[in-house]
């Protein structure tokens, strides 16, 4: 019988993996690859790099009890598939597609320099691109008639794992990493497989309480399933049979599902959608794009808390609740008139669950450029937004300390509270903690008249 590669990429586990059970079927081995490609680690922050890692891992103990290991090599995808298969006489090699730009150009590079076929299924995604259509058969650009058709796709089971024998440590390096195991990476496989669905259990105690708690950034409400998703450590077949839909809850949650598949299907059919607005008027808003403003977003010196929080948050984990990711999105755009671009790209390198199609996807949400939008007038008041989800300032106060003095009602903003108050919790404006940068409401009149202006010239470019 002949062997195959399975070459692991976003889908780092075992369980509910279709390419992980056509690789293993009908073959005597199967070898597990994974690929270090340079370009794609360059992009990574190092919090994301943790849990790849680690994920990793997990995915290499879960194979050594079945008798394996998983082979790394390091560099260009097109040139280690094709040694690796040339070296073991592979017929064919299998892997789960991806609607990134680069994913998909990788693979076509791929697949053209195989002398043997690149055989791929859809592990990362409930429903694959082209499955999910109007009744005019396109892909609809409305979340909710999305969400009501993505609903009625029956859910196709994945097949059980095969009985090929797994490779052990491979014996002959074809790249540059000599040699390199999982091992050297030290990863903790708490990230793996096994750490994910210890975290969905988990997650499927506290569910029945996500709309309720999913927007208060102080208490566990959400998933906190992101990475595992992201990774492929947990699918979202798991996910949707684990949690089902019985109480308002867990339908809110499988609903966010749906989300992620839809903004994966515009990415597949707009390959531009993390470059350009889907509302192409909108790419001619005349940006502010001020990099001494953006430094102070970046580093969660806005003089606004709760902004400055999230900020803090994000450079400290990796990670941002989603409450606040809109909050601190819409004041970049909104407040600061800074390209979402810019945003889209910082978010998308330090975010442990960052990715092209969601992390564009809610960005162009949020700047009101692109499907189903907020539109462009609405603008998020940070301060009210803090009052409504942060009430008694935990949130604030966990990651900007200096202000922890402040009481709850003046911890939203300490630019109105008086001096003395200020003086008592120990904050003085201007040294341990900024003034705000912008005025909001002076900031929201300029953006809806960029906004505008931008309307106004797609109509009439002369």
């Amino acid at each position: 019988m002949a062997n195959s590669i399975m070459w692991f990429r976003r889908d780092l586990r075992l369980l509910d993996n279709p390419a992980w059970s056509a690789a293993t079927t009908g073959y005597e081995t199967t070898t597990p690859l994974f690929v270090l490609d340079e370009r794609l680690l360059a992009t990574a922050g190092q919090p994301r790099l943790d849990v790849l890692f680690g994920a990793l891992a997990g995915l290499d103990e879960q194979l050594r009890h079945l008798g394996g290991r998983l082979r790394l090599e390091r560099g260009d995808p097109a040139t280690v598939i094709t040694a690796v298969a040339n070296e073991l006489g592979a017929a064919a090699v299998y892997a789960n597609a991806d609607t990134s730009p680069y994913s998909a150009a990788r693979d076509r590079t791929v697949a053209e320099t195989l002398g043997v076929p690149l055989r791929t299924s859809w592990g990362t995604l409930l429903h694959r691109p082209g499955t999910v259509l109007t009744q005019a058969g396109t892909l609809s650009k409305v979340f909710t008639p999305f969400y009501k058709a993505w609903s009625k796709v029956p859910v196709v089971p994945i097949p059980s794992p095969g009985s090929a024998a797994i490779a052990p440590a491979l014996t002959t390096a074809v790249s540059t990493s000599a040699g390199e195991s999982v091992d050297d990476l030290g990863g903790d496989p708490i990230y793996g497989e096994a750490g994910a669905l210890a975290r969905l259990e988990a997650f499927n105690e506290r569910v029945d309480a996500y709309v309720d708690d999913r927007n208060i950034p102080s208490v566990n409400g959400t998933s906190q399933l992101g990475a595992d998703l992201r990774f492929g450590t947990l699918s979202p077949h798991t996910v949707v049979r684990e949690i089902g839909d019985a109480t308002p809850g867990r339908a809110g949650f499988v609903r966010q599902l749906a989300w992620r598949d839809w903004y994966a299907h515009l990415l597949a059919e707009h390959p531009h959608f993390a470059r350009r607005s889907l509302k192409p008027e909108f790419d001619h808003i005349g940006w502010d794009n001020n990099v001494v403003a953006f430094d102070a977003w970046r580093a969660g010196m806005t003089g606004y808390p709760i902004v400055d929080a999230g900020m803090r948050q994000l450079a400290s984990t990796g990670w941002m609740h989603n409450r606040v990711r809109m909050i601190v999105a819409s004041f970049l755009v909104k407040d600061l008139l800074i390209d979402w671009r810019w945003g889209e790209r910082h978010f998308r390198h330090l975010l442990v669950d960052g990715e092209v199609a969601q992390n564009a996807g809610n960005w162009q949400w949020v700047a009101g450029t692109g499907p189903d939008a907020s539109p462009y007038f609405r603008v998020f008041n940070p301060t009210l937004q803090s009052k409504k989800f942060d009430p008694d300032g935990a949130f604030i106060r966990t990651w900007l300390p200096e202000l922890s003095g402040l009481s709850k009602a003046t911890i939203h903003a300490p630019s109105d509270a008086g001096p003395l108050e200020l003086a008592a919790a120990g904050v003085y404006l201007g040294d341990t903690y900024p003034w705000p940068i912008v005025d909001h409401f002076e900031a929201r009149d300029r953006t809806i008249a960029a906004y505008g202006a931008a309307q106004d010239v797609a109509k009439d470019p002369a």
